[in-house]
């Protein structure tokens, strides 16, 4: 793989907008946004085009997103590349990017929920890429996370180690105050945290990072950007479900078709994020159908599988970099990332 240079305070990073034109419409959060990468990390921003432009000029025009992302991976000034906020169809802008670009120039991508077409679309070029927190959601509401957090981001960007192991938060939100309306506390309630959830699996597996949002992955099967069979090769499976809580049983159909692709008899293991919205009942209906599917239907009994990870759509999350290799020990019950993400 081939992996980006890590930051250092100073670096200019630019900020794009390559799903919905969030900044636009609540200008405010994106401003806090930017203030924790400026006063936080210490970085400079510099903003694309799309990163304020209307909502409904980027919804039609997929072209000038793609654009951006190419001119921000060619610009030698910027070391990294943050997303304002997800959306719904960046997979338009797929055919329109420029692969020898972003190849002979790589860099940090993070972003996560509809930015996922584009992190699985460059780590199939073989680069890694981030699934982590956003300037709107995630970046915005740092000063309501706890410290570790701020470490966190800065421990995977700016500093990383050769081994880091993760560990959750004792606490999660699951989504945010009216946007529309100024807030003194911009997360909503927080929630104690149930823990991560082992369902299966002995043994200690290694593999490298894949995955993203489910629902959005959705969009990419049976196009020409979905991975081939042999990409699938001692993966570690990561997914996370959005806001539009899709059903334990919608999910319960999608890990089917992977079953179907052959996915699950070459992949290490399976990590699931925390389930957005989803009630005690809904969260234990999910973990019965990931069984049923994986260890019944597709009789992989030993596949690892750990659910209600602190990635995807609830506060505060981890950063997983798409790529990098990882060990899931299923033992001592622990995950860690076995390579740093970055030069």
């Amino acid at each position: 793989m081939i992996k980006p240079e890590r930051l250092k305070k100073g670096d200019t990073v630019a900020v794009i907008s390559p799903s919905w034109g969030g900044p636009s419409v609540f200008p405010n959060v994106y401003e806090d946004g930017l203030n924790f990468l400026e006063n936080e990390l210490c970085l400079n921003v510099k903003e694309y085009p799309t990163a304020r432009a209307n909502d409904v000029f980027l919804k039609n025009n997929p072209i000038v997103r793609a654009e951006d992302i190419n001119n921000a991976f060619a610009d030698k000034e910027v070391k990294a590349i943050f997303v304002s906020i997800g959306g719904d169809d960046s997979v338009r802008i797929l055919p329109y990017l420029d692969k020898n670009v972003i190849i002979n120039n790589p860099k940090i991508l993070m972003g996560y929920s509809d930015t996922t077409t584009l992190l699985t679309f460059i780590n199939q070029l073989g680069l890694v890429s981030f699934h982590g927190p956003v300037i709107m959601s995630g970046f915005a509401q740092a000063d309501r996370f706890p410290e570790r957090f701020k470490d966190h981001v800065k421990e995977m960007l700016f500093d990383p180690a050769k081994e880091y192991f993760y560990r959750g938060y004792d606490q999660y939100s699951e989504g945010y105050e009216d946007w529309s309306k100024p807030q003194i506390e911009k997360l909503k309630q927080r929630k104690p945290s149930e823990g991560w959830k082992w369902l299966q699996g002995k043994d200690i597996v290694n593999g490298e990072l894949f995955g993203g949002c489910i629902e959005v992955l959705e969009f990419m099967k049976g196009t020409v950007f979905w991975p081939k069979k042999d990409f699938w090769n001692n993966k570690i499976l990561f997914f996370e479900t959005s806001e539009d809580k899709p059903s334990p049983t919608q999910v319960k159909y999608m890990l089917r078709n992977y079953g179907m692709q052959g996915v699950y008899d070459r992949i290490s293991g399976i990590l699931f994020g925390r389930a957005r919205d989803y009630s005690k009942e809904e969260k234990e209906q999910l973990e019965q159908n990931i069984i049923e599917i994986v260890s019944k239907e597709f009789n992989k009994q030993d596949l690892p599988i750990v659910t209600n990870m602190d990635f995807g759509h609830t506060d505060p999350q981890i950063i997983l970099p798409l790529g990098i290799n990882a060990e899931i020990d299923c033992i001592d019950q622990t995950i860690q990332l076995v390579e740093s993400p970055l030069e």
